[in-house]
């Protein structure tokens, strides 16, 4: 099969899934087919899936990451020290671990084709992400507490693993235990990343956009606390910023020097 062809294939086999889509067609255009899988993908619940349909999936997700082009931090300068800035598409980096900005039901997003994090990282790991942290969840048997850290393998990203973790939703005033809430997130990411065997990690940029946080005092929590870290671990795990917005790139060049 052509990467077309995998495309057409994981489409009617979600659709079949789903009586209300069963006699739906698939869309002639390129992207409104790649929109429909990802929708579909995004809006699936937690249930076992074909060992045949996880290998096309697999390879279909695995040869469109890399047609995306793949970053590894071996290409990449350090801002300061073993610290690293880079703007770009997580899902693409290949690094010990990635980080992601999770809800407190742990099994990511379900919006069609929404833009944040927590979407992207479920999209192109593929559902088998999905189902793994559903089991996670069923034997904690409560949602995810803000600022721990689960991590899960990464399936079809070319990271190692995926860290995941629930920051402070900020609706009004930030307030002091939202500071503590957003700290607690990077270190507990870190102290897994470290237990797991990682000597590297990427963050996004926790709790901003949606959830709320304002950015430049995410940013200096970020680095502060990162620093502080590895400062009082003598840890020389690498850590990347990562940034996809240019306002957020401006915002850790000043703090990173």
């Amino acid at each position: 099969m052509n990467q077309s062809e995998k495309r057409e294939y994981l489409i009617r086999s979600l659709l079949r899934e789903r009586p209300e889509y069963r006699d739906a067609g698939v869309p002639r255009d390129e992207r409104e087919q790649k929109d429909l899988l990802r929708a579909l993908m995004n809006v699936r619940p937690p249930a076992p899936l074909p060992e045949e349909y996880l290998r096309i999936e697999g390879e279909y997700l695995r040869q469109a990451t890399e047609e995306k082009g793949i970053t590894r931090l071996e290409d990449l300068t350090p801002a300061e020290g073993d610290l690293y800035l880079w703007q770009g598409d997580i899902t693409t980096l290949a690094c010990d671990a990635i980080v992601n900005a999770a809800n407190s039901g742990m099994t990511g997003c379900y919006r069609p084709c929404h833009n944040c994090i927590d979407n992207c990282i479920h999209t192109y790991a593929g559902l088998a992400l999905r189902n793994y942290c559903d089991q996670l969840m069923r034997r904690q048997g409560s949602e995810e507490p803000t600022g721990r850290a689960k991590v899960t393998p990464a399936f079809n990203l070319p990271s190692g693993c995926v860290i995941h973790t629930v920051g402070p939703i900020v609706a009004g005033p930030l307030l002091p235990r939202h500071r503590q809430q957003l700290a607690s997130s990077y270190r507990s990411c870190l102290s897994a990343a470290e237990e797991n065997g990682c000597g590297s990690i990427a963050f996004c940029c926790i709790s901003t956009g949606v959830f709320g946080f304002p950015q430049r005092e995410a940013a200096v929590i970020a680095v502060r606390t990162v620093k502080e870290y590895k400062a009082e671990r003598r840890s020389g795990i690498r850590v990347v910023f990562n940034v996809f917005r240019d306002d957020d790139l401006r915002i850790y060049r000043e703090l990173l020097g």
